[in-house]
């Protein structure tokens, strides 16, 4: 069985494949799975890393405004195309799997093409133009939230919720190994703050301009800054400690996190969410406004609606972030009250549901 998986660009989607490879592998231990990704992007390197072949295509996304960028764009889209179409001859898969992300769009189009049977992934809540656009061509559609026929055909979904890293499966009784990890004390209540794999600019801000605030609280915090937020956070920090944080780039442990955690501060990206609510953290969502057709204040929006999940605007970021989260934090009822409404949204098992439905379309090929 050969399987080739596509797409990435950020941990929202990169994480998600790997974990529907890992499900593949473990129902047919001899599959061939292959990812295609973009160049220059996290995937190429989170993906080996993983275990995975990765092929890196040209493309780059497209900018929706006038600039000489998006000259580039068609010229690394023609050229990606004609890469994947040489990818998918070569490597003669069963089913191509699109997650989403720069690279799934020209080899999903060019499997399809080629007479594969295709499987897209629809993390969000309001559905991605690629996927819209690669939907006609698909023979499955797994989407994450309820009411998505309204963006596709209704005979062609399967809800399985969106695949998480298997280690937050498991999260009973790592809270002393979490807090061991992370140096922290027992005794005092943890804020993990992620702005996601690439960063956050207005958290990361937040949090660097009100270091005496963090430092005067009874509360600790992990903060994720992201590859693009780091410098700058050590540079906030200089020569004066602050006891009670932890700073990292990026935390590869997001297990012994999450299992740390009391009050999670996030961006509202459909992975994160998904974490969220197999987890069941409290939490406070900040959608990123720099993200197409706005989807992740409707992935925040979707969570607020049940009573599940706070949101802060990104433009509020500076007045209301940290005065809502020690607000939060100290209302042992509402925080109780957003954990049990968040566990509800959880669907388990989503890699395994989506690797039931890659196997029987490749066993139909």
């Amino acid at each position: 069985m050969k399987i080739i998986i596509s797409g990435g660009g950020t941990g929202g989607h990169i994480f998600p494949a790997i974990s529907i490879a890992n499900a593949l592998r473990i129902k047919v231990p001899e599959a061939e799975i292959l990812f295609v990704g973009a160049l220059g992007r996290m995937e190429m390197e989170k993906v080996p890393l993983a275990g995975y072949k990765i092929i890196g295509l040209p493309v780059t996304g497209f900018q929706r405004r006038f600039t000489w960028k998006n000259i580039v764009f068609f010229c690394n889209l023609f050229g990606s195309m004609l890469q994947a179409r040489r990818i998918v001859r070569e490597f003669e898969p069963h089913v191509a799997v699109g997650v989403g992300g720069y690279a799934s769009g020209p080899l999903v189009r060019a499997a399809s093409k080629m007479g594969v049977p295709v499987l897209i992934q629809e993390q969000n809540s309001y559905a991605g133009i690629t996927n819209r656009l690669l939907a006609p061509r698909a023979a499955k559609i797994c989407v994450a939230y309820e009411g998505m026929e309204k963006y596709f055909p209704a005979e062609k979904i399967i809800l399985t919720g969106n695949p998480v890293r298997q280690s937050l499966n498991q999260l009973a009784g790592k809270k002393k190994e979490a807090f061991e990890f992370f140096d922290l004390r027992e005794d005092k209540k943890v804020i993990l703050v992620i702005g996601g794999s690439l960063g956050a600019g207005s958290i990361n801000q937040c949090m660097s301009e009100n270091l005496s605030g963090i430092r005067g609280s009874n509360l600790q915090f992990i903060w994720q800054t992201g590859k693009s937020g780091f410098s700058k956070a050590k540079e906030a920090l200089g020569y004066t400690p602050v006891p009670n944080l932890r700073l990292a780039e990026f935390i590869s442990r997001m297990d012994l996190a999450y299992a740390a955690a009391d009050l999670v501060i996030s961006r509202a990206g459909a992975g994160t969410i998904s974490e969220l609510c197999l987890t069941g953290k409290a939490s406070i969502l900040v959608p990123s406004p720099n993200v197409a057709e706005n989807h992740q204040e409707k992935n925040a929006l979707a969570l607020v609606n049940k009573g599940a999940a706070v949101m802060v605007r990104d433009a509020e970021v500076a007045e209301k972030l940290l005065p809502t989260a020690f607000q939060l934090v100290d209302d042992t009822v509402r925080m109780k009250q957003l954990s049990e409404s968040i566990l509800k949204m959880a669907i388990r098992n989503s890699d395994q549901l989506i690797a039931d439905e890659i196997i029987k379309l490749a066993n139909r090929a």
